[in-house]
């Protein structure tokens, strides 16, 4: 789906508040509602927009352990890599997990009640036999930046 400069102001409101009501996100795209409501329908049933979430500060509930984890794998098999990955989908504490190129496989981040939960968490992962050969743990002490929304006007190219 090619996408115009009306687009992006369209992605770009919903990105920084999802909850904008059709008249806001109308004015800052430049439309009038009903417009501007049939593309946002447009680019939600081409998969563009995927969702909309809230972002929760947890630590203001609790407080909480930021763990990063490097995951190497014994064997790179296709069904190694299938195994591990059907793993940190079901488990609810690894919230976010790359394939990465490299020296490692995988970087997970995991949130935790605290290092001894991340600990146990990490017992049941190996005690699960997943092929993994080799973590390193990273215990994130403060976060400087954490943002939910992408920088779209730096990676897509320049609507006509």
């Amino acid at each position: 789906m090619k996408l115009d400069a009306i687009d992006l102001r369209i992605l770009e409101a919903i990105q920084e508040n999802g909850r904008i009501t059709k008249l806001a996100l109308a004015e800052k795209a430049g439309l009038s509602p009903t417009p501007c409501w049939l593309r946002l329908r447009k680019l939600e049933k081409a998969g563009i927009v995927t969702g909309y979430h809230a972002r929760v500060a947890v630590r203001r509930l609790a407080p909480v352990a930021s763990v990063m984890m490097e995951v190497t794998l014994a064997n790179h098999r296709q069904a190694d890599f299938d195994r591990f990955e059907r793993a940190v989908a079901a488990t609810p504490e690894i919230v976010a997990c790359w394939s990465v190129g490299g020296g490692v496989d995988y970087i997970l981040k995991i949130m935790a009640p605290d290092i001894d939960a991340y600990q146990r968490l990490v017992d049941d992962l190996l005690d699960r036999e997943l092929g993994i050969d080799r973590y390193f743990t990273y215990i994130v002490t403060k976060t400087v930046k954490e943002e939910t929304a992408l920088p779209l006007a730096t990676l897509l190219p320049t609507p006509d």
